[in-house]
């Protein structure tokens, strides 16, 4: 595996702690979990609580050097306790929904699905979702995003075509709920939040505040009152839906030593402290870093707001330009 994404000191000395679970009122130590299980959380309304980790299967699953080698990871994450699989229909040019298909094809049962569809076309947001049920190899998807909401442009694009479509998909059966992604542009993600009825919604949220709105996009300096934590998860908490979390660590980049980086086991903690996250999605390119996480995962313990906030205001002021400029361009395939 590539070495560039090395984490000194990751799980930096996590030790056995409390752990949220199915509620934020419930606790129970992980001592008393049973091997291979992890924390789990309510997903808003949907009725499920799959685990507090979720395994990202972007361009990190993309970093297994073959088939035979991610579908090994895949079944690892399941083995773990991992029992959130985040896929969608361009990653590794289908590449991705192929491999989660060869472990459906066996552990359905165990994973709460979602992939995500990146066309805007009504007709081909069909089409689309078609192709990733023979790929993925089931007859039920139990989570169906629009990928990667933009601008306000993008959003017209996407009420014109494929949120009908899915939105039909969701009354035939073919998902059980829908939902919207964005890494970008908080307050148009809000605006959608606000105008339809999605069940769930992943956005970016981490320590450095990320998020790039309007009124910003030409600042010098973005204050992290524009961010997808400030804009955007306020609306989802007022409607109950199910948020999952990415960009936990900035695709790596606030992840090392020295001043505004951070171990990964502080990074989750912070996002799991947030009000109403169920679940962080995080690409893992290595069988050790799977287990790291499992292992972060199993021993959260919930951060003082104080802590929060000290901590976040650290990371975002030495981060967020960067990150927000990064990932204005980023293409998340």
């Amino acid at each position: 595996m590539p070495n560039d994404l090395t984490r000194r000191h990751f799980l930096g000395g996590t030790a056995v702690a409390t752990v949220a679970c199915r509620s934020e009122e419930q606790e129970v130590t992980s001592e008393s979990l049973p091997a291979g299980v992890l924390p789990v959380r309510p997903l808003g309304r949907t009725g499920e609580s799959p685990s507090i980790l979720a395994m990202g299967c972007g361009s990190r699953l993309s970093m297994y050097e073959d088939e035979e080698q991610g579908v090994e990871a895949l079944n690892l994450a399941l083995d773990l306790g991992i029992t959130y699989l985040d896929t969608a229909q361009s990653y590794g040019g289908g590449n991705s929904e192929t491999w989660v298909g060869m472990v459906m094809a066996e552990r359905r049962d165990q994973v709460f699905l979602a992939t995500k569809v990146r066309v805007r076309d009504y007709d081909e947001t069909l089409r689309a979702t078609e192709t990733s049920l023979q790929r993925l190899q089931t007859d039920r998807i139990d989570l169906l995003h629009v990928h990667s909401l933009g601008d306000e442009d993008d959003l017209d694009a996407i009420e014109a075509g494929s949120l009908r479509a899915i939105q039909e998909l969701r009354d035939e059966g073919v998902c059980r709920f829908i939902g919207i992604t964005s890494h970008t542009y908080p307050d148009v993600l809000a605006t959608a939040l606000q105008r339809h009825d999605f069940d769930c919604t992943q956005m970016a949220l981490n320590a450095a505040k990320q998020g790039r709105s309007r009124n910003a996009r030409e600042a010098v300096a973005t204050p992290p009152q524009d961010s997808f934590e400030a804009v955007a998860l306020p609306i989802a908490i007022e409607k109950n839906m199910g948020v999952l979390a990415m960009k936990a660590t900035g695709q790596e980049t606030l992840v090392g030593e020295g001043s505004g980086k951070s171990d990964i086991a502080r990074l989750l903690r912070y996002v799991w402290s947030l009000p109403s996250v169920t679940a962080a999605v995080v690409g893992m390119p290595s069988l050790d870093f799977l287990r790291e996480n499992a292992a972060v995962a199993r021993n959260f313990k919930p951060m003082p707001a104080g802590e929060m906030e000290e901590y976040s205001k650290a990371m975002s002021d030495a981060n967020k330009h960067v990150l927000d400029r990064h990932f204005e361009a980023h293409l998340d395939v």
